[in-house]
């Protein structure tokens, strides 16, 4: 696939057009083996050495590196080439029309922009005015972000560091220092299942979930608004799935409630199973008849870089000499810059296009925030590896 070096608009369009589902999360989908032959072609036509790196069947990473003359500060650019699924969608989801200075299809915004534009930033840099950097410039397209991160837990395990790293995750140009992680609970409350006419011995295991659930209630009403950060706020946790019940004629025996915790820079998965814990020991407090289990399923970091960090220092001055205003805000969603700062490597996030349209019925990126993003990420570039 022939697309001009440094074009940014040209490699999201290429890079729309390549259905890159996540299976995880769309059955019956390839995954990124697709686009990552595409992007390691791209990226060898522009001089890059690309490689791609397997990390499960036909899921790869595509990694390159501008090796630095020496003497320099090194970066990573990071980005997931793995979208969502596609029902419900109101357009066609991999034509990448352009309309009204839009580029529309699934992954648009969420985020093969921001991989067009920190691959076009380099290639850019690599071959631009100004000489070779003197530190190296890390290009990692990663898989599996949309699930449990696979490909950037990988590339972390094979070794490869940088002293700080920008996730173009869209932004909308705005610099994005922090993230809340998210906890994901199971409750299972137990009862004692009988006939619905024998009240003397059966245990409704369902209204133990909801004595849970008021108790759930009272920690989002009163506790965690009492904890904030400056950039994100305050913690938040809901009910997302609640299963449960027998027959309209038996005592529920059993009933599961799996809760979702978003949790601020300084709580750890552990500390929310405590929390956790604390709430179901109040409801056995006045109603030992119920048993709770609790356990942890999954759970993923927050992130949190200084404001006064090097890394956002650097960005921020790129951004105003590219004549934009500079703006500082707290990331929505969870990306894969927890896991490079739990590694010690200063991630924060910057990228063109819109959180509100990631996952949506209607997905599209400006182009002219592509174009933008891609100049303020080479110049960050050399400035920071110089």
């Amino acid at each position: 696939m022939s697309v001009p070096t440094g074009d940014a608009v040209a490699l999201t369009s290429a890079l729309v057009r390549c259905d890159s589902r996540n299976p995880s999360l769309a059955p019956g989908a390839t995954g990124e083996g697709a686009i990552a032959v595409v992007l390691r072609d791209v990226l060898a036509s522009w001089g890059m050495d690309a490689r791609v790196i397997e990390v499960a069947p036909e899921r790869p990473n595509v990694v390159a590196i501008i090796h630095g003359t020496g003497g320099g500060r090194s970066m990573m650019f990071n980005g997931h080439i793995d979208t969502v699924g596609v029902e419900g969608m109101v357009h066609p989801p991999f034509d990448a029309s352009i309309r009204d200075g839009r580029l529309y299809g699934r992954g648009s915004s969420d985020m093969k922009g921001g991989v067009a534009a920190m691959c076009a930033a380099a290639a850019r840099v690599r071959g631009g005015a100004g000489g070779q950097l003197k530190g190296d410039l890390v290009i990692a397209a990663v898989m599996d972000e949309e699930w449990t991160s696979l490909g950037t837990r990988a590339l972390l395990d094979s070794g490869l560091r940088a002293d700080a790293a920008i996730v173009t995750e869209p932004t909308g140009l705005r610099i994005m220092p922090a993230h809340k992680g998210f906890v994901w609970l199971e409750i299972v409350v137990a009862g004692r299942a009988s006939h619905g006419s024998r009240w003397d011995i059966g245990v409704d295991a369902i209204r133990g979930a909801g004595l849970f659930l008021a108790e759930l209630d009272r920690l989002d009403r009163e506790a965690l608004p009492r904890r904030t950060h400056q950039l994100l706020g305050r913690p938040s946790v809901h009910a997302s799935v609640i299963e449960g019940g027998l027959g309209l004629s038996t005592y529920p025996d059993r009933c599961v409630i799996k809760v979702e915790r978003r949790t601020l820079p300084g709580e750890r998965a552990q500390d929310v199973l405590v929390e956790f814990q604390s709430l179901c020991a109040r409801v056995r407090a006045t109603r030992p008849e119920f048993g709770f289990e609790t356990t942890v399923s999954f759970a993923q970091p927050p992130s949190d870089v200084p404001l006064d960090a090097p890394v956002v220092e650097a960005l921020s001055t790129s951004v105003r000499e590219a004549g934009h205003a500079m703006s500082i805000a707290g990331m929505s969603a969870w990306t894969d810059a927890a896991l490079l700062n739990e590694r010690g490597i200063p991630a924060i996030c910057f990228g063109p296009g819109d959180m509100g349209l990631a996952h949506a019925a209607e997905e599209y990126i400006a182009v002219n925030e592509i174009e933008h993003a891609t100049a303020i990420l080479a110049s960050l570039a050399r400035r920071w590896c110089n």
